[in-house]
């Protein structure tokens, strides 16, 4: 007989290589084909409803590190609630308007937007849209997202833009939508307002100038021969210019200089006295900034008035402390000129360059027009001094190109009118991580009126009517027979039909005595579209709810997606759209910088999902504190990949070692299980315990370690290592053995429930092999519950000290090993010489087992250990060679190898073992 042939060694069809760029693909497929979603949902209703509502991605390129990040987290909850007692449906969307699917058209596609008309134009934007949806859709799957993906919510459907009517339309009914004109953030390379939350800003080289404004008209204060010096760093908005603002509450002084007498803040006066080069000067006399109001100063180019003025918002951090005001072009001017009646002056076009209004600079761009300007300022004498600067500059956050403050005619949200209501409901709302409700306070605290209003074809109407007389015209019976037509037919029509054919059939005005209409042409803000989600998809899809359990996007959309959101469901439902927002960092390279093409440090994800596989990625999303930014590189995804083996590995031994284990009819019961099993059992239930908690409190990281140190530390290392012997040697229904296969069964079923929502397809690959494993997928299964035992407390002490020890044990081992004295651990025999109090924790332990080696002897207390043993804190330790020969079939030296003569080179217990089981 073959000995080796009686050694009961792990056998599995679970490969040891995932190969998962491969073996995804088709699992993938699999899902699909057994319409995974549907049955997870099917099998979880009746549940409580969880709502995780998806933010919308633009549909415009492949995805990139920021949007798997977020993928995957949202991943992982969604699955880890429908395998906790939740009916967890996850419907994904995607944002579809806006000018980067204009400029891929234009730029990229060469369509020729002049040349053709609105409505062929926006039937191009949608085609391309979904093309693009279509090809980001496929990417989100191969990250194992699971989802509605068929059902997707997108901005361009007509129920959607239907739905965003009614929001409009609420809105307006509220009062709260208005049209003004005022100053707003202009893009002159878009040719379109924007919001705050389209603005980023960048380091930006711009003229400093300081400009000398006559005073004509002194009010008593000044005599008439002083000189107001403001600061700007636009002097293209010098043409715009109609006042003067200085602080009421603020010293300011005439200062003699020469033949010049200027009027400037006194708080800046020596820092003016520098930055001007006065070489000498003298005060004339000082008063309060309030005594200044109504006297007239002269504009230095043109023969116009420029108003003194007063203003809280003028700062002693820069300039004079009089401040150059141009109501056209910026909010602060504008508010102040709106209180003294000021005109609001724009003297620059939809792109930028000045008009007939900025005589002597008409047809320039504006940024074109600073030096001209500072040039005719030299030629009057008002200019006292330019230099450079480089400041931080809003610019588009799509062509990152500067942006200017104009004055223009748009549609407004009216923040203020329910401001106190959006304050509120954020106080109402858990955060994670807690700044985020500061952050967002503050931002809708210090907001301004939401510009709604767009100058571009590709997107949804503003469903606004005017009449004959210019009134516009909104009402409950418009804004309902907009939205029908926009469900039926899209909001296309707007641009194709007539206006009459858009409003409701005999629909009159007293606006319109004649019965003729016209209509807005501008469209709304991209972020009313998805802001109006809330609406547009908790509200109108049967499956979910409003408000939402949970939104989750990256940490830029306090700015965003969580504002416009808040806004609009607080304007038309007086409350939050969603119960909890938890934010994201961004996707960062190895070295913590941004990631970019020139860098050469981008990390794309499809490349990682073909290289490494979609697993690798989700266990690197499930490694890192995704709350701040996160770093990822090759070299980091190498270290994931060595976690992931590790974890494999785990699965393989364990289903390897559970061959022909039958959990109905060998499974041992708790309570006569062997201690060091019991033991095994406990500290699995603990790691259920902190996983479930890690997976509630969404800190996956917690879930990572907990799991990569229990196959490591606690499995591999230690209680597999320990186990082989029993495994592989004793008889196959030994009570020692189906012991251990008991408490690796629960654990294997335990673990790949657990790293389920994260290694989606190695737990779907695992499940099959599990014996009696119930179901097609994991995921049609529930999570384990942390069972608490009673009476193990004196156990877990035991062992853990016993772990701890084992360590040392290990250690001297080694340094014989390294000395020459023994080979592989079971040629060794120990003596251990531990403390009177570790003794007693070594009663009923198989010391040979627990520390793999051929011979284990206690031979005293720690104070009687040869001085050549290695000495530990509880134990001293020596390690000799063992006596005996080597069993052939178990690696043992034993001195009883040879005493059976039907065996003669087995060791009695294998050679009981072998006549017991695998003789006659």
């Amino acid at each position: 007989m073959e000995y080796k042939d009686t050694l009961l060694m792990p056998k599995t069809e679970f490969p040891m290589r995932g190969n998962l760029p491969n073996r995804e693909p088709e699992m993938q497929k699999n899902w699909e084909e057994m319409n995974i979603y549907q049955k997870v949902q099917q099998r979880t209703e009746g549940r409580p409803l969880f709502v995780l509502h998806d933010g919308p991605p633009y549909a415009n390129g492949d995805i990139h590190m920021g949007h798997a990040l977020n993928k995957v987290l949202k991943d992982i909850i969604v699955r880890f609630k429908s395998m906790s007692g939740y009916h967890a449906p996850y419907v994904p969307g995607w944002d579809t308007h806006g000018l980067p699917i204009e400029t891929a058209l234009t730029k990229n596609k060469k369509v020729k937007r002049k040349e053709m008309s609105v409505a062929d134009f926006r039937k191009l934007c949608e085609e391309y849209a979904l093309e693009q949806v279509d090809r980001q859709r496929e990417q989100f799957k191969r990250l194992g997202v699971r989802g509605d993906w068929e059902n997707p919510y997108i901005t361009l459907n007509k129920e959607y833009e239907a739905q965003q009517i009614k929001v409009f339309g609420d809105m307006a009914k509220k009062g709260y939508i208005y049209k003004g004109l005022k100053p707003v953030y202009w893009s002159p390379s878009s040719e379109s307002a924007l919001a705050e939350a389209e603005i980023e800003y960048h380091d930006k080289r711009s003229p400093s100038i300081y400009v000398a404004f006559p005073v004509t008209d002194g009010k008593g204060v000044l005599d008439g021969d002083e000189k107001i010096v403001i600061w700007t760093t636009t002097p293209w908005t010098i043409p715009a210019n109609l006042g003067i603002t200085v602080h009421p509450d603020l010293e300011y002084s005439v200062v003699q200089v020469e033949n010049d007498k200027f009027v400037v803040a006194s708080g800046l006066l020596e820092t003016l006295v520098t930055e001007l080069e006065w070489e000498t000067h003298s005060i004339v006399k000082t008063f309060k900034g309030e005594q200044l109001e109504h006297v007239i100063a002269k504009h230095p180019i043109y023969d116009r008035q420029s108003l003194v003025m007063c203003g809280d918002h003028v700062t002693l951090d820069a300039g004079t402390g009089c401040v150059h005001t141009a109501p056209g072009h910026g909010e602060d001017d504008y508010i102040v000129g709106q209180k003294y009646n000021l005109d609001v002056l724009c003297p620059v076009d939809d792109k930028g360059v000045m008009t007939k209004e900025a005589e002597g600079f008409e047809g320039l761009f504006y940024d074109e027009a600073n030096k001209p300007i500072t040039e005719k300022l030299t030629e009057v004498g008002a200019l006292l001094k330019l230099s450079f600067i480089t400041h931080s500059y809003p610019h588009d956050w799509r062509t990152k190109k500067p942006v200017i403050f104009r004055a223009t005619a748009q549609w407004f949200a009216s923040i203020k009118d329910f401001r106190e209501e959006l304050l509120q409901a954020i106080n109402e709302v858990e955060w994670i991580p807690s700044w985020g409700e500061t952050r967002l306070y503050n931002m809708v605290r210090d907001r301004g009126d939401w510009c709604i209003s767009r100058q571009r074809a590709w997107g949804v109407p503003i469903p606004i009517f005017y009449g004959e007389d210019g009134e516009p015209i909104i009402t409950d019976e418009t804004i309902d027979h907009v939205s029908q037509l926009f469900r039926e037919h899209g909001s296309n029509i707007w641009f194709e039909w007539e206006t009459q054919q858009l409003l409701p059939e005999g629909f009159t005005s007293s606006h319109s005595p004649n019965g003729t209409f016209t209509r807005e042409m501008d469209i709304m803000d991209v972020w009313f579209d998805s802001g109006s989600s809330h609406q547009a998809v908790l509200v109108e899809r049967d499956d979910l709810q409003r408000p939402a359990d949970l939104y989750l996007e990256g940490s830029d959309q306090y700015r965003g997606w969580f504002n416009s959101s808040l806004s609009t469901s607080v304007a038309v439902s007086g409350k939050a759209p969603y119960k909890g927002v938890l934010s994201h960092g961004f996707a960062l390279d190895g070295e913590g910088r941004k990631m970019s093409k020139s860098l050469g440090n981008v990390v794309v994800p499809n490349d990682v999902m073909k290289q490494l596989g979609a697993d690798i990625l989700r266990l690197w999303v499930a490694s890192v504190d995704y709350q701040a930014d996160v770093r990822v590189s090759d070299n980091i995804l190498k270290q994931v990949s060595e976690v992931y083996r590790k974890i494999r590995n785990t699965f393989r031994f364990l289903l390897g070692n559970l061959n022909g284990f039958d959990p109905a009819t060998d499974a041992v019961a708790v309570e006569d299980l062997p201690e060091l099993d019991k033991y095994m059992l406990v500290k699995l239930h603990d790691v259920i315990n902190k996983v479930t908690k890690g997976y509630e409190q969404y800190q996956f990281s917690n879930v990572y370690h907990a799991l990569n140190n229990f196959c490591t530390v606690e499995l591999s290392s230690f209680y597999m290592d320990v186990a082989k012997d029993t495994l592989y040697i004793d008889a196959p229904d030994s009570h020692a053995r189906r012991s251990i296969q008991t408490v690796m069964y629960e654990t294997v079923v335990a673990l790949a429930k657990l790293v389920s929502p994260i290694l989606s397809h190695t737990a779907d690959e695992v499940w099959p092999h599990i014996p009696g494993a119930e179901g097609e997928s994991v995921q049609l299964t529930d999570m384990p519950k942390a069972e608490t035992f009673t009476n193990v407390a004196e156990l877990v002490q035991k062992w853990d000290r016993i772990m701890n020890v084992r360590n040392d044990v290990l250690k001297a081992l080694e340094n014989a090993r390294n000395e020459k004295k023994i080979g592989k651990s079971l040629t060794a025999q120990i003596v251990l010489y531990p403390s009177q109090e570790l003794m007693q924790t070594f009663e009923n332990v198989d010391l040979q087992k627990l520390f793999i080696v051929s011979q284990a002897v206690v031979g005293g207390e720690k104070a009687t250990a040869p001085e050549h043993a290695d000495v530990y804190d509880d134990l001293a330790i020596v390690v000799e060679k063992a006596e005996g020969e080597t069993c052939e079939r178990c690696w043992v030296v034993s001195k009883t190898v040879g005493q059976n003569e039907t065996h003669p080179t087995l060791c009695t217990s294998c050679a009981t073992i072998v006549t017991e089981n695998y003789s006659g």
